[in-house]
Formats: structure tokens, C-alpha cells, sequence
């Protein structure tokens, strides 16, 4: 079993910076994928980033040159910095990671319980 924990959520003004940062733990192989969604109220949740094994990175147009994604596989962490916020940047982050526990096993895929992130006007 692998266990995630969000953390660096928070209320901000418009224009500042938050990073969230995404703890694994547990039975840990490798991490295929890392990614980060959010869900506003009443809406869908949405990718706000994902970043793979080899670093490659997609961004949500609406995130794009604001936030930046990262990972530590030593840590078993990745992490979302987000400037220039905006108060439709509001939601509930999660973290989600695709981790294989062993080396010719299966992928599963893991959530954090999520963050939540305000940004005031």
C-alpha cells in the first residue's frame, strides 16, 4: 500500500506563490507518472499537471508559464509551484501518482486527500 500526503496549501493574495508538495510512502518501485488536479466547487476535477519518468511535463493551458511541476524520486515527493495566482486557481489540489511496488509488477494508481488552495482578489 502506498500512502500520499499533500501539504503547502493555503490562502493567498492574487499575484503571490504557494508550492504544494506531495509526500509518498510505503512499498515504492518506481513512479511512473506524478500528477497534480484541483476541483473548484461545482465543478470537474481538471489535470492541472503531470510530469513522467523521464520529465516529461504537461501543463493545463490555464497553468501554463504560472506553474511548474517537479519531482524528487530519491524522496519519493513531487512538488507544484505556482506563482502569479489567481483567485480561479481555487480548489482542492490532489496529488496523484502511479507507482509500481515491485519491478515486474502491475502500476497502481494512488490520491492524496488534497489541499486546498484559496486565492483572494
Amino acid at each position: 500500500q502506498v500512502h500520499l500526503v499533500e501539504s503547502g496549501g493555503g490562502l493567498v493574495q492574487a499575484g503571490e506563490s504557494l508550492r504544494l508538495s506531495c509526500a509518498a510512502s510505503g512499498t515504492i518501485f518506481s513512479i511512473n507518472v506524478m500528477g497534480w488536479y484541483r476541483q473548484a466547487p461545482g465543478k470537474q476535477r481538471e489535470l492541472v499537471a503531470r510530469i513522467t519518468v523521464d520529465g516529461t511535463t504537461n501543463y493545463a493551458d490555464s497553468v501554463k508559464d504560472r506553474f511548474t511541476i517537479s519531482r524528487d524520486d530519491a524522496k519519493n515527493a513531487g512538488y507544484l509551484q505556482m506563482n502569479i495566482l489567481k483567485p480561479e486557481d481555487t480548489a482542492i489540489y490532489s496529488c496523484n501518482m502511479v507507482v509500481k511496488t515491485t519491478n515486474r509488477g502491475p502500476t497502481f494508481s494512488y490520491w492524496g486527500q488534497g489541499t486546498q488552495v484559496t486565492v483572494s482578489s
